[in-house]
Parts: C-alpha cells; structure tokens; sequence
C-alpha cells in the first residue's frame, strides 16, 4: 500500500472519531452554559489538556518548528516566552478567575469584564470587546485553515483549496454539535496527540542527525542575531530587541478568551492544582520538542524551500507510513484544537455579549453562527497571506493586550472603573494593530510588550481611589 494511502486512512479514522466525540456531546447541551462552558464541571485532566491544546495551535508544530529551522538557536528564547506564559496562566490567573467566574455567574470573559459597571458602560465594554474578538479570531481561525491546508498539500496530491475546506467543514460540524464539551473532550484528546508527536518525532530527526553527538556539533556552526550575537557592541541593541520582542509572546496569555474559559469551566480548587501541573509539563514536552525538531532539520534539510514544511519532511521520510500519519494528524489536531475553541468563543461574543442583539433561541442562533465565521475564515484562509507565525502572533498580540492586563486587575483588584476598562481595552488593542502596521515594529517589543504595559497602566489607575462612575 502506498505512503499516502496510510496516511490517509489514518486521518480517516482519527475523524471518525472526533465527530464520534460531537455526536455524543451533543446530548449534554440543556442549555446556553452548557454549550458555551461544559456546565462548569471539568476536570483537571480534560481542561488542562484542552487548554494547553487551544493555546498552542498549528502555530505550535508548524510555526515554533519552522522558527527554529529558519532562526536556528535564536528559537530557543521562544521555550521561555511560551513556559513563561503557561506559569502566569496557571499560577496567577486560574485561581482567581476560577472563583470569579463562579461568583459572578459568569458564562464568557466579557461577563468578567463588565461585571459592576453600569448599563452605559457595560454597553460600550461589551461591544468594544466583541469587535475585538470577532476582529482577532478572522485571522487566528483562518490560520488554522492554513495549517491544514499545508498538512495536506504536503501529504497528498491535494491543492490548498480542497485541504482547507475539507478541514473547515469537520472542525465546524463537531464544534456546532457538541459545543464547549465536545471541543475540551476533543482538546484533550488532541493534546495528548500533540504531547506524543513532540517525543517521538524530534526522537527521531535527532538519531538521522546522528545522535546528541552530531547535533551538538552542528550547533557549533550556528551563528544567530538575538543569541550569538547578543554580546557584541553593535549587534546588542538589536539582539535584545528580539529577545523581548519573543518573551512578550508569554504576555498575550492571560487575554485568549479561548484558553481562559477552561479556568473559568474548572469544577474545583484542587483541580487547578492538578491542572497546572499537567498543562506546565505538557509545555515543556510540547515547546521544547518542536524546537528540537526545526534545529535538526537545518542539518537534514539545508535548503528546504518553506521553512514551516520542516515537520512534515521529518515525518513523511523518517517515519512508517502509519506513524507518519499519525503526527500528520498531530498538525491537525494542533489545527482543530484551537480553531474549535476560537469559533466557539466568538459564537458567544455574537449571541450572549453584544448589548444590542437579543435571541430567542441562543442555542440554536450559536450553531448558525459558528458556520458563518467558519466560513468567513475560509475566506481569510484562501485569499490571504501564506504564512501561519506571524499572523497567528499578531491576533495573539492584539487580544492578548487587549483582554489580559484588563483580566488580571479585574480579577486581583476588583471591578475596574468604566472610562479606563474602556481606554485599557481600546489602547492595548489599538497599539498592537499599529505597531503591526509598520515593519520597523513588526514582531518587536513594541507590538507585543509596549500596548500590554499601557493597557494595565490604565487599568490598574481604574481602581484607584473612589468610584464615581462604574
């Protein structure tokens, strides 16, 4: 049989059974905080697995991989930056949020937000906040699409058109059947696939590069800006700047709606004790892995046309058609695990968070919804640009700035006062569009630190003093 038929049979099979998962969790939707937030009753395992999972996209295995193979130990600064990212998550905000949430009757991030605040306020915040999200996850979900799409025109003789909208269609059935539980249950699931991909596969691009031994050599020929270089009289100031420019990816966690509603679905204290472990290991495992990976492949691919193509070179020529089929699944689980995720949290900006629209049956009205955002991000998948790092960074980087100082004062602080929860929310957002703008501070500390600070300044002066308004 053929290498791609195996592999396809493979994916054949690992659908099968995500759409299983949606069937069957389709049947503990009763209502609303059902389908949006699993009836607050998940476990340490399946909301740290799925998390971690929606957190680390096809961005993740393709991206981080391709970024070490393009970079070379430069990448290495991004195992800091994401560690960094997965502590503040699980350390700082989960316990808080957990608690909040479960005060406050809280279904989405936006009901924390605007918690407190009068009808004017909570009016603007709301509206502002789901143009944020709708705005962010376009980009972010079509992304995703990419990254199936350049799954399969790398397996099999399919174009990047088929690719996308095959990947498009399963991801939108199961996340419009089974909601909130069928995307954690099949996080979890891709979490795990993930996990082992992240040995395995690295394991093995390290024994064709001819053990530690020969990798160790070959990084002895590498020479990168931000690493190498850092030391040097001319070259530090921009060394530093990528540095920082990379560790404030760790900044735009605690502002992914899709991530931090596991926190705010965790039925207990112990399991958010129980979580962080898991999910902390998981990173390392996962991070650590597909860096590994990108580095080995500079030696074994020294002159691969895509850089982001790295993994699935690995996997196609160094792996049994079976096993290669099931990291190829692991890039699609990447994919899907944050796709879902994202598509179900912008399903409930539409139907529970903008002041204005008023549903009678949001159930029903979510599931219409996901299909037309699915098809919105098809859009953006096929007609825009090709590369999956930096636009996944840039959405990141927005809601990130945006959401998470504003998340993290509300949380530790109280309610923050309307005028400067809007300023925050509106200026952490608008500084990282801006600075994404312009190529000078494209991917640099002013994009993904700079709007973050300004954003919890002003949050932080919103809980100053005497609140006059709320």
């Amino acid at each position: 049989m053929e290498h791609s038929s195996v592999v396809l049979m493979t994916l054949i099979v690992y659908k099968i059974i995500l759409i299983t998962i949606g069937v069957v969790a389709s049947r503990k939707n009763k209502n609303e905080t059902d389908f949006f937030l699993g009836g607050r009753g998940l476990g340490p395992w399946v909301a740290s697995l799925s998390a971690s999972a929606s957190s680390s996209s096809a961005w993740t295995l393709l991206g981080v991989s391709g970024a070490a193979y393009a970079w070379g130990l430069s990448a290495l600064w991004l195992f800091p930056a994401c560690l960094g990212g997965f502590l503040l998550n699980w350390y700082v905000l989960a316990p808080k949020l957990r608690r909040a949430s479960h005060e406050f009757q809280a279904v989405t991030v936006t009901d924390i937000l605007i918690h407190g605040k009068s009808e004017k306020w909570r009016n603007r915040l709301a509206g502002l906040a789901s143009f944020i999200i709708l705005f962010s996850i376009l980009f972010y979900v079509a992304s995703q699409f990419q990254g199936s799409g350049k799954t399969f025109q790398g397996s099999f003789d399919m174009s990047p058109t088929q690719s996308i909208l095959l990947g498009s269609a399963i991801i939108m059935f199961y996340t419009m059947l089974g909601g909130f539980w069928a995307v954690s249950l099949t996080d979890s699931l891709q979490g795990l696939v993930m996990a082992a991909t992240a040995i395995f596969l690295p394991a093995g691009a390290l024994i064709a590069v001819g053990g530690f031994s020969g990798f160790q050599e070959a990084l002895t020929q590498v020479d990168a800006p931000g690493f190498s270089n850092i030391f040097q009289n001319r070259a530090w100031p921009a060394a530093f700047g990528f540095v920082f420019g990379l560790m404030g990816i760790g900044l735009g966690y605690p502002g992914q709606p899709h991530v931090v509603n596991r926190f705010m679905a965790l039925k207990d204290e112990a399991s958010v004790v129980m979580g962080r472990r898991i999910a902390i290991a998981w990173a390392v495992i996962v991070y650590s892995g597909m860096i590994v990976l990108g580095l080995c492949g500079r030696m074994l691919y020294p002159e691969l046309g895509d850089a982001e193509m790295v993994f699935l070179a690995v996997a196609s020529d160094h792996f049994h058609p079976i096993f290669s089929g099931i990291m190829i699944a692991g890039v699609l689980s990447a994919t899907m695990s944050t796709a879902d995720s994202q598509l179900l949290v912008a399903a409930s900006a539409i139907t529970r968070d903008i002041p204005w629209i008023t549903i009678k049956n949001p159930l029903r009205f979510s599931r219409i919804v996901v299909v037309f955002l699915s098809f919105g991000a098809v859009l953006v998948a096929l007609y825009g640009t090709n590369e999956i790092f930096s636009k996944v960074l840039f959405a990141w980087t927005a809601m990130g700035s945006a959401f998470g100082p504003l998340l993290l004062v509300t949380v530790f602080r109280g309610s923050v006062r309307g005028k400067f929860a809007l300023a925050a929310m509106a200026l952490g957002f608008g500084l990282s569009v801006l600075a994404y703008s312009f190529p000078e501070t494209r991917g640099t500390w002013w994009e993904r630190v700079a709007p973050f600070v300004v954003s919890l300044v002003f949050a932080w002066l919103g809980t100053r003093g005497k609140e006059v308004e709320a």
